[in-house]
């Protein structure tokens, strides 16, 4: 860290075991993400309830280059709780932050369009043609909307093309106003 951790503890007695296992795991944030430039972490008791006993609310603020997380957690009764779910959140968003930046973000698959070349009613499944001429299976448990009963040859569909074992299958298959 560049800048040395900031601890604010209000309300609450200070404590040393409380001082140590804040150090602790903002020391682990590191192994998440190897340049964090700043962190603050704040406890306080945040209400005095006589009904609900003691809440406790741990905020945590990183800072990394290009970015800032920032993560709110509260607890009935047990500091150590909020402050160990806080950090995990913390973590979590580091991890993101990693991630992104490397690139390994989720794509989301973008749906293919083609009609149904043929069907087997007896064994379950069916051949869809591809814009490009391919033929691919798909199985009636891949069979979105309407139900694998419905469909006949040439209708419109949309799927999702996924490399199975025996090679590519269409998934979520669905005949509908956006199927060409």
């Amino acid at each position: 860290m560049q800048v040395p951790l900031q601890i604010t503890v209000r309300d609450i007695p200070h404590s040393p075991a409380l001082e140590a296992r804040i150090r602790d795991k903002a020391a682990r944030l590191e192994e998440f993400h190897p340049r964090i430039t700043r962190c603050h972490v704040t406890v306080e008791e945040s209400s005095k309830h006589q009904h609900q006993g003691r809440q406790f609310a741990v905020r945590i603020d990183v800072r990394v280059p290009g970015r800032e997380i920032a993560v709110t957690r509260e607890h009935h009764e047990d500091v150590f709780v909020a402050l160990r779910d806080a950090f995990d959140a913390a973590k979590r968003q580091l991890e993101d932050v990693v991630r992104e930046k490397r690139g390994d973000v989720k794509v989301h698959e973008i749906p293919q369009h083609g009609k149904i070349a043929r069907l087997s009613e007896e064994e379950g499944c069916g051949f869809i043609e591809t814009a490009d001429g391919r033929e691919l299976y798909f199985s009636r448990e891949n069979v979105v909307h309407p139900a694998f009963e419905h469909l006949e040859p040439g209708m419109p569909v949309q799927f999702i093309e996924e490399l199975a074992a025996e090679g590519p299958q269409a998934k979520r298959v669905s005949v509908g106003k956006h199927a060409v």
